[in-house]
């Protein structure tokens, strides 16, 4: 009897390039670029499946010949058993630094609650409502996002695998003091470029933006805080283009640190309503606390 290879980072054997999360049975959609690339065993062979959009997916025939040929040249050891596991020594290299942007991803994944409408963000002290048309993320790269529309579907620009509507939180890592204000006007033009410009690995899966314009901004209340949202439309040199909205506001945890909700909407008529970014923000609470509410032109509760 031989036993699968414990839960652990191991080399993406579909993108040597990046490690990927294997949870000790099957592989997920999770993973990351190391700092440092060190050499080490293979990973096992990764399941069927699809990656999200931003992953960057090479066929599972590649990563199949990939396999074939390391085997043969003797570059990586495979140690198939009777029930078909394989063994691999999980990887020491670090966490990918955090992106070019005045935010930066939550430790951990925002989890799901006991309410099927709900999606809970731990570190930021906020829950997300799940409206029709919408789910909670699972399947995705990035640790951030806690919404997405079902499926995926062929990128129009470089290949890929990409989702109707995308919603993430973060937390803002701005100057002390910053207002909403000027943390959602300097985070929308990160939010178009990693949305719709270029993907963690430096694919292009809409071939690209070509020019943006301003739809909206304002101020905007939030679970009873006052915040401030910059909504654009921006084309792609591929496809139909999309919506973005960076979303800024106090946190009701801690110390109160602001938080950055982005918005990914593709437009056209496959793309999520822009009203669901109106939907969301209005259906944003505190942990604990059912009765906040927020939303353009909400009141906002005094002393935020």
């Amino acid at each position: 009897m031989s036993s699968a290879p414990p839960p652990g980072w191991y080399r993406d054997p579909s993108y040597p390039l990046t490690e990927r999360w294997w949870d000790g049975a099957t592989w997920t959609d999770h993973r990351r670029q190391p700092d440092a690339l060190v050499p080490q065993a293979a990973p096992p062979e990764p399941p069927d499946g699809r990656a999200p959009r931003r992953a960057g997916v090479i066929a599972l025939l590649t990563a199949g010949a990939v396999l074939v040929v390391a085997v043969v040249t003797g570059v990586v050891v495979l140690g198939h058993h009777g029930d078909g596991a394989a063994q691999a020594e999980p990887s020491a290299t670090a966490s990918a630094p955090a992106p070019a942007s005045d935010v930066s991803p939550p430790a951990a994944a925002p989890s799901a609650t006991g309410d099927p409408t709900v999606v809970l963000d731990d570190l930021n002290g906020i829950t997300f409502p799940v409206p029709k048309g919408w789910v909670r993320a699972e399947n995705v790269a990035e640790d951030d996002v806690v919404l997405t529309t079902p499926g995926v579907y062929d990128c129009p620009g470089d290949p890929g695998f990409c989702r109707r509507g995308r919603v993430l939180s973060r937390t803002a890592t701005s100057a002390p003091g910053a207002s909403p204000e000027s943390i959602a006007e300097g985070d929308i033009a990160d939010a178009a470029h990693e949305e719709y410009d270029r993907d963690l690995i430096g694919n292009r899966p809409y071939g690209g933006v070509t020019s943006h314009r301003l739809l909206a901004s304002g101020q905007v209340a939030v679970a009873g805080r006052a915040g401030y949202f910059v909504r654009w439309r921006v084309n792609t040199a591929k496809g139909p283009g999309g919506c973005v909205e960076s979303l800024a506001f106090p946190s009701s945890a801690g110390s109160q640190t602001p938080v950055v909700v982005r918005f990914a909407f593709d437009a056209g008529p496959d793309g999520p309503p822009l009203s669901d970014m109106d939907r969301i923000t209005e259906g944003i609470r505190p942990v604990g606390d059912a009765a906040a509410s927020g939303g353009v032109g909400s009141s906002i509760g005094p002393g935020h």
